[in-house]
Order: C-alpha cells, then sequence, then structure tokens
C-alpha cells in the first residue's frame, strides 16, 4: 500500500538528513537530484528540517550563482553533542565532538584502581564533566563507551569478570547519574576498533572480515554480511583463550595465560623480542610492544635479529589467524591495535604467507590503518549514530 503523507513526509526527511550527513552541504537543487524528490517536495522538507532546528543555511554554492537556489544547507552540527571514552586498566580517553562528529575536545587520564572503586569512578566521571566543560556543550546527548570485556546481551551491561577492574562496570550507571537525560551505552573495545577500521580504516571495503586486536591483550570481532556478531553471552571473539599450541598449559574459564594470549598478549611480544636480543626502546608515546614490533620493522637495532623476530612473532599470530579462518572463512583477517598498526604491511605479509600454508581458504591479512585509536573512533561512531537515530526519527 502506498506510504500515508505523514509517513512519506518522514522518509523523504531521514533521507535528506542521511544525505547531508554523508555529503555535506548541499543546495536544494542538489537535493532534489539525490533525492529524486520535486522541487516543491524537496522545500517543503527543507522548510521543516530548518524550523526543527536540523539543518540550517551554511553559505552558498558558487560566486557565480545568487539567490535562493544557490543557498547551501547543511546540519546544525551543535543542535547535539557527543562523548567517547576508551576505558583501559590503566586509564580513559575521552573526546568530546559536535553531531557531525568533528571532535571539540579531546583528553585521557592515568585512574589510580588502589585509591578503591568508588574514587576511581569519581575520577573517571569529573575528568568526562572536565572535557565536556572544555569543550563548550551544555549538556550531552549521547555517551559512547569502549571497554575489554564480555558485554550481556540481554542487558547491554559490562559483565563481571575477576580479570578487570570494578570501576569499570560501575563506570556507565555513574554517568547515567551525572548525565540526566542524556543516553549512555557500552560496547566491546574490540568490537568498536572493527567498526571504525571498517567505516574509516583498512576494512572499508569489505562486509565480512575479522579483525584480530593485538594491544595489552588480544580479542577478536567478527563482522559477517555487514553485522557485528556477538555470540551467544557477548563472548563471540575471546580469541586470547583459543587453546593453542606452544604455551605452558591450557587456559581456563577464569584465565587465558595458556591460550592465544600467551603468545600475542603484550607481555609475550616483549619477552619475544628480549628472545631476540631486541629491547623496548624508550618511549611514553606507545605501548612497550608496539614500539619493539615498530623498530623491527624498522630493521633496529639489527637488521638480521629484527627479521628474525619478526619472522617468530608471524608464526604465533598465524595460529590464531588460521584458527579464524578455519571456522569462520572471513575471507580476510585485520591486524588491529597499536601492536596491527606498528607490524604494517610487513608483519601481515608474513602472517598472510603462513596462513597460505596452513589453511585451504584464501584469507587475506592486512594491518589495521587506526591503530589505538580505533576504539576511541569506534565509541564516537556509534554515538553519533545514535544520536542521530534519535534526532532523525519522525516526531
Amino acid at each position: 500500500m502506498p506510504a500515508s503523507p505523514s509517513t512519506a513526509r518522514a522518509i523523504n526527511d531521514r533521507s535528506a538528513l542521511e544525505l547531508l550527513q554523508r555529503e555535506g552541504p548541499l543546495t536544494a537543487g542538489q537535493l532534489k537530484q539525490l533525492t529524486g524528490l520535486s522541487r516543491p517536495t524537496v522545500a517543503d522538507l527543507v522548510d521543516r528540517l530548518t524550523a526543527a532546528g536540523l539543518i540550517a543555511v551554511v553559505g552558498e554554492a558558487g560566486e557565480q550563482r545568487r539567490g535562493p537556489n544557490a543557498k547551501l544547507y547543511g546540519l546544525v552540527a551543535d543542535r547535539a553533542h557527543l562523548a567517547a571514552l576508551d576505558v583501559r586498566t590503566e586509564g580513559v580517553a575521552v573526546v568530546v565532538a559536535d553531531l557531525l562528529g568533528r571532535a571539540l575536545a579531546e583528553a585521557s587520564l592515568p585512574i589510580d584502581a588502589a585509591s578503591g572503586t568508588g574514587a576511581a569512578v569519581e575520577q573517571a566521571v569529573a575528568f568526562v564533566e572536565r572535557v565536556v566543560k572544555e569543550a563548550g556543550a551544555d549538556r550531552l546527548h549521547t555517551v559512547g563507551i569502549g571497554a575489554p570485556g564480555l558485554i550481556d546481551p540481554v542487558t547491554g551491561e559490562l559483565r563481571d569478570s575477576v580479570s578487570l577492574p570494578e570501576w569499570h562496570r560501575r563506570l556507565a550507571a555513574a554517568l547515567q547519574e551525572r548525565l540526566p537525560g542524556t543516553r549512555v551505552s557500552v560496547e566491546n573495545e574490540t568490537n568498536l576498533a572493527a567498526l571504525a577500521e571498517q567505516r574509516d580504516g583498512a576494512a572499508h571495503d569489505r562486509d565480512t572480515f575479522v579483525l584480530l586486536w593485538l594491544g595489552h591483550g588480544t580479542g577478536a570481532a567478527v563482522v559477517l554480511d555487514g553485522a557485528l556478531r556477538r555470540g551467544a553471552s557477548g563472548g563471540t571473539g575471546e580469541i586470547g583463550f583459543l587453546p593453542v599450541p606452544g604455551t605452558s598449559g591450557v587456559p581456563t574459564a577464569t584465565d587465558c595465560g595458556g591460550g592465544f594470549h600467551s603468545l600475542a598478549g603484550s607481555a609475550a611480544v616483549v619477552e619475544l623480542a628480549g628472545e631476540y636480543g631486541l629491547t623496548v626502546p624508550e618511549t611514553a608515546s606507545e605501548p612497550p610492544a608496539s614500539a619493539v614490533v615498530r623498530h623491527a620493522v624498522a630493521g633496529l637495532p639489527d637488521a638480521d635479529r629484527a627479521g628474525r623476530f619478526l619472522d617468530a612473532f608471524a608464526d604465533r599470530l598465524a595460529l590464531g589467524v588460521a584458527s579464524v579462518a578455519a571456522v569462520l572463512d572471513p575471507g580476510c583477517v585485520v591486524l588491529g591495535g597499536e601492536v596491527g598498526q606498528a607490524g604494517g604491511t610487513r608483519l601481515a605479509a608474513r602472517v598472510g604467507e603462513r596462513v597460505r600454508r596452513m589453511s585451504p581458504l584464501p584469507t587475506e591479512v592486512r594491518a589495521g590503518a587506526l591503530g589505538g585509536g580505533a576504539v576511541l573512533r569506534g565509541a564516537l561512531l556509534t554515538a553519533r549514530d545514535r544520536a542521530q537515530e534519535d534526532l532523525f526519527a519522525p516526531r
């Protein structure tokens, strides 16, 4: 059946708003061309969206054109403000942005969990409030949080874990209490990194792929046919618990020490580098594992030892990648996180060569493009999407 006039208006409005988000400012004529709507219909929706405070005139199309048809309409960026958080064991990073996703303020803060859960939560919440103030935002519409651990598929909350600080689980509720009216959501950090790599990074051309997170710990995110897969308990991608050869034992339900984490976690990478005589460069700008991998890729301090270390590390990573390929056949695995980015194409090529020998399934191995910043980027993208779903919805 044909849509009612109100439904048709809502569909047209949403289509125009999404075009303005994707393409940037457009004239009424360009909106007409891209939507296929009539000139009067476009004029009506422009009036409606302007009255609703969602779009405004932001300029003119060019010096050669004047009058109503030359006006450029764009989304009102400060119609809503967003925040994204990357919560790590040792601290939290925050970015506050406008509705277009443009960063207005960004900072990070170490969190002293030894001071107690309540004090740690207060440190984090007060820090978020301070960054919001620095951004010049009166209130937040949506907050997206990326954190390690399992997300309960029913409640959407972080599940209890003995390996993660308690303040992680308390943070979302505390923010919700201190920021009334703000939408707060939590997502697994690796899932958010995969979203960011798909939108803006190494997997931009893939609807099906797996992101192998290589940072302080290990994890994986699975995207099949364009959809992120979380599993029955929210545990899809807990690859750190994957039993693999070359470890001292097997993992347990509460300890991934005997699993893939023992081969590819940050401490294991640094230890492996030491076996080849590579020392961790002293730098405050990146984690030790990514620093030593980056130096090895550059052939430092010795090209032969650096190459043998990268070969040994690639042997380890291939075990995880080949296991993922055998079960999911994603066709593409992205080496994400700080370590994956530091390894770049040289490490990815080594891993890909080994996987081709281990698996009959064609699996391209790519280096992540966004590194550790992918979590914060993914959290911001998620917050922006959810804010726009609300603001762009028919009233």
